[in-house]
């Protein structure tokens, strides 16, 4: 019988804990531990591809490069992205090549430096919305807004940080490379929500920056290799309506038009768990049989057996 196949979308717990140090050793031990789980779901029989996040690595990445502004120049934001997807990917594929070993599991792992199209027409590049690194003061803002063109909003009242668009995710410029793998490979692609990149008159790609939600691209991911199921891993073991209220309950299955109807109220928050549940439906109602999952990391086979998790499937 054919092993089922499935993406796996690494949330930001999964790669830091933020009762240790920001440090790459810190990055490092927090990695091994979740690795654990994903050997765990090699070893039950299933064929995987794996999408992290990239979100406070890619700006302290960012941070270093301006702080040495002065010594040598100011990386662009697209490449830094690269950086990380490199520095994050090479944690996990030392990490789990280890805990596979323990359980007899021979395969490669390879990280994959992924670029990933977006339409330069998109919406979001007229309203950058999403914070990247460090904070600033109204005046650092205004300097950064004059002499490098930044786009510097107020956040939540802690500062103000530097945003930027998050387009839509259109094609996964090495999916055929990530295709050609899977059988024999562990690939680990569209790291950070991949590269943004946008297409020339004459067919050649330039970097832009930009962050591409990176459940979003995991469902774009899990399309273009014919996924079974996408399991989005995140700090809840199921999704919730009214979060953190009084009447809040939690949810482990929900149709496809439950989940629009979840969504056209306003249960899940923007940046949070909103693209979570919209790359499940677009999933689950991508072709007949699939279904995503939204649950812990350290609650993965359990939800993978169906005892606990968000199950969204279109019925």
């Amino acid at each position: 019988m054919k092993p089922k196949r499935l993406v796996i979308a690494l949330g930001g717990n999964a790669l830091e804990d933020k009762n240790m140090p920001s440090t790459a050793e810190s990055q490092l031990e927090v990695v091994k531990k979740t690795c654990e789980f994903i050997a765990e779901i090699i070893y039950l029989g299933y064929e995987i591809a794996i999408v992290h996040g990239n979100g406070p690595q890619v700006g302290r990445i960012m941070l270093a490069s301006e702080a040495a502004k002065d010594v040598t120049p100011v990386m662009p934001f697209d490449v830094c992205g690269a950086m990380s997807q490199g520095y994050i990917g090479y944690h996990i594929q030392q990490s789990l090549k280890q805990v596979m070993a323990k359980r007899n599991i021979t395969m490669p792992v390879v990280s994959i430096i992924t670029q990933v199209i977006v339409d330069k027409n998109d919406e979001a590049f007229q309203n950058p919305m999403k914070p990247i690194g460090p904070f600033y003061t109204e005046e650092e803002s205004k300097k950064l807004a004059h002499e490098r063109g930044y786009t510097v909003k107020e956040d939540a009242g802690r500062g103000y940080r530097r945003v930027v668009p998050s387009p839509m995710p259109t094609q996964i410029v090495e999916i055929d490379t990530i295709k050609t793998l899977l059988n024999t490979t562990i690939p680990i692609a569209c790291g950070g929500g991949g590269i943004p990149v946008i297409e020339s008159e004459n067919g050649s790609l330039k970097g832009v920056a930009a962050v591409i939600d990176k459940d979003l691209v995991a469902e774009r991911l899990a399309e273009d290799i014919g996924a079974d199921i996408l399991l989005i891993l995140t700090e809840v073991e199921k999704i919730s309506i009214n979060f953190k209220k009084a009447n809040q309950i939690d949810l482990s299955y929900l149709t496809v038009d439950d989940a629009k109807k979840y969504i056209e109220e306003g249960h899940f928050a923007p940046g949070s768990m909103l693209p979570k549940v919209i790359a499940s439906v677009n999933f689950a109602k991508s072709s007949p049989g699939r279904k995503a999952i939204i649950t812990s990391l350290y609650k993965v086979a359990d939800a993978l057996e169906g005892k606990n998790g968000t199950v969204i499937e279109c019925k």
